[in-house]
Protein backbone atom coordinates (compact mmCIF):
# COMPACT_ATOMS: atom_id res chain seq x y z
CA UNK A 1 0.00 0.00 0.00
CA UNK A 2 2.98 2.73 0.90
CA UNK A 3 3.92 2.36 -3.35
CA UNK A 4 0.47 3.41 -4.08
CA UNK A 5 0.06 6.15 -1.40
CA UNK A 6 2.82 7.50 -3.18
CA UNK A 7 1.92 6.72 -7.00
CA UNK A 8 -1.54 8.71 -5.85
CA UNK A 9 0.39 11.44 -4.74
CA UNK A 10 2.26 12.23 -7.67
CA UNK A 11 -0.36 12.06 -9.67
CA UNK A 12 -2.40 14.53 -7.63
CA UNK A 13 0.60 16.96 -8.16
CA UNK A 14 0.68 15.93 -12.03
CA UNK A 15 -2.77 16.63 -12.45
CA UNK A 16 -2.68 19.61 -10.31
CA UNK A 17 0.24 21.12 -12.32
CA UNK A 18 -1.36 20.39 -15.61
CA UNK A 19 -4.81 22.16 -14.13
CA UNK A 20 -1.72 25.01 -13.30
CA UNK A 21 -0.50 25.08 -16.64
CA UNK A 22 -3.48 25.14 -18.22
CA UNK A 23 -4.90 28.51 -16.32
CA UNK A 24 -1.70 29.90 -17.94
CA UNK A 25 -2.12 28.71 -21.07
CA UNK A 26 -6.13 29.61 -21.01
CA UNK A 27 -5.08 33.26 -19.38
CA UNK A 28 -3.09 33.82 -22.40
CA UNK A 29 -4.60 32.87 -25.34
CA UNK A 30 -7.85 34.78 -23.63
CA UNK A 31 -5.59 37.79 -23.37
CA UNK A 32 -3.48 37.58 -26.16
CA UNK A 33 -6.89 37.50 -28.10
CA UNK A 34 -7.44 40.69 -26.23
CA UNK A 35 -5.29 42.67 -28.75
CA UNK A 36 -6.61 41.71 -32.01
CA UNK A 37 -7.17 44.98 -33.29
CA UNK A 38 -10.47 45.22 -34.76
CA UNK A 39 -11.91 44.72 -32.03
CA UNK A 40 -14.61 46.75 -30.75
CA UNK A 41 -14.06 49.38 -27.57
CA UNK A 42 -15.27 46.73 -25.26
CA UNK A 43 -14.14 43.33 -26.33
CA UNK A 44 -10.44 44.18 -24.67
CA UNK A 45 -11.74 44.67 -21.24
CA UNK A 46 -14.25 41.90 -21.63
CA UNK A 47 -11.56 39.30 -23.09
CA UNK A 48 -8.83 40.54 -20.28
CA UNK A 49 -11.50 40.09 -17.35
CA UNK A 50 -12.12 36.72 -18.36
CA UNK A 51 -8.55 35.56 -19.06
CA UNK A 52 -7.76 36.53 -15.35
CA UNK A 53 -10.93 35.24 -13.97
CA UNK A 54 -10.68 31.78 -15.80
CA UNK A 55 -6.70 31.76 -15.12
CA UNK A 56 -7.33 32.80 -11.38
CA UNK A 57 -10.29 30.04 -11.09
CA UNK A 58 -8.08 27.19 -13.02
CA UNK A 59 -5.24 27.90 -10.06
CA UNK A 60 -7.71 27.80 -7.45
CA UNK A 61 -8.58 24.79 -8.08
CA UNK A 62 -5.30 23.41 -8.86
CA UNK A 63 -3.20 24.22 -5.97
CA UNK A 64 -5.29 21.85 -3.53
CA UNK A 65 -4.57 19.03 -5.30
CA UNK A 66 -0.85 19.76 -5.54
CA UNK A 67 -0.77 20.47 -1.66
CA UNK A 68 -3.03 17.37 -1.09
CA UNK A 69 -0.47 14.90 -3.07
CA UNK A 70 2.50 16.69 -1.08
CA UNK A 71 0.78 15.65 2.19
CA UNK A 72 0.24 11.96 0.77
CA UNK A 73 3.98 11.92 -0.07
CA UNK A 74 4.94 12.45 3.43
CA UNK A 75 1.93 10.58 4.42
CA UNK A 76 -0.19 13.30 6.78
CA UNK A 77 -3.89 12.18 7.66
CA UNK A 78 -5.24 15.57 6.78
CA UNK A 79 -4.10 14.89 3.24
CA UNK A 80 -5.37 11.49 3.10
CA UNK A 81 -8.86 13.47 4.02
CA UNK A 82 -7.90 16.14 1.16
CA UNK A 83 -7.88 13.60 -1.11
CA UNK A 84 -10.83 11.22 -1.00
CA UNK A 85 -12.77 15.22 -0.54
CA UNK A 86 -10.91 16.40 -3.94
CA UNK A 87 -11.48 12.75 -5.03
CA UNK A 88 -15.52 13.16 -4.78
CA UNK A 89 -14.98 16.81 -6.65
CA UNK A 90 -12.89 15.14 -9.70
CA UNK A 91 -15.23 12.46 -10.65
CA UNK A 92 -16.96 14.70 -13.09
CA UNK A 93 -13.64 15.79 -14.52
CA UNK A 94 -13.24 13.23 -17.46
CA UNK A 95 -11.41 11.46 -17.87
CA UNK A 96 -7.93 11.87 -15.64
CA UNK A 97 -9.99 13.01 -13.20
CA UNK A 98 -12.71 10.17 -12.90
CA UNK A 99 -9.62 7.23 -13.21
CA UNK A 100 -7.67 9.35 -10.41
CA UNK A 101 -10.62 9.94 -8.14
CA UNK A 102 -11.55 6.17 -8.30
CA UNK A 103 -7.85 4.43 -7.76
CA UNK A 104 -7.97 7.31 -4.79
CA UNK A 105 -10.93 6.43 -3.44
CA UNK A 106 -9.90 2.01 -3.50
CA UNK A 107 -7.08 2.76 -1.83
CA UNK A 108 -7.20 5.54 0.60
CA UNK A 109 -10.25 3.81 2.22
CA UNK A 110 -8.69 0.79 3.09
CA UNK A 111 -7.87 -0.41 6.57
CA UNK A 112 -4.27 -1.25 5.70
CA UNK A 113 -4.14 2.12 4.21
CA UNK A 114 -5.32 3.85 7.28
CA UNK A 115 -2.79 2.54 9.00
CA UNK A 116 -0.03 3.72 7.10
CA UNK A 117 -1.24 7.30 7.72
CA UNK A 118 -1.96 6.64 11.91
CA UNK A 119 1.46 5.86 12.38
Amino acid sequence: MEKHVGVIGVLWIVLGGLGFLGGFLLCGLLFGVSFIPDLSTEAPFILRTAAIGAGLLMWTFSIPKIIAGIGLLKRREWARILTLILSFLSILNFPLGTALAVYSFVILIKDETIGIFNK
